[in-house]
């Protein structure tokens, strides 16, 4: 399953837990230790990839295109965000 890289993940569990996960691993065919590892990268990924990934709707998705496209005009408080965001960036630059 996975390549052995010298890492070490170690953890304590209780008895009923690791009847279970040993018996699912014993389905799979894996050892217990390649069945938790593997088990737990799919949760990561699954997570990782549900954090990372923005679904929007078809007309959400041409609303933003089209706000990227022609975005609006720049408001008074932009104006000043940008403004106070330069004199951050110089002052930064300065002491740096």
């Amino acid at each position: 399953m996975l390549a052995q890289t010298g890492k070490r993940l170690t953890t304590r569990i209780t008895d009923h837990v690791q009847e279970k996960l040993q018996a699912a691993a014993d389905i799979v065919g894996a050892t217990l230790n390649q069945f938790v590892v593997q088990a737990a990268l799919e949760k990561a990924e699954k997570l990782i990839e549900s954090e990372t990934t923005l679904a929007l709707t078809r007309r959400e998705s041409l609303r933003l295109l089209e706000m990227i496209e022609n975005p609006p005009p720049r408001n008074e408080k932009f104006l000043q965000a940008q403004a106070r965001y330069q004199r951050l960036k110089t002052d930064a630059g300065s002491a740096a």
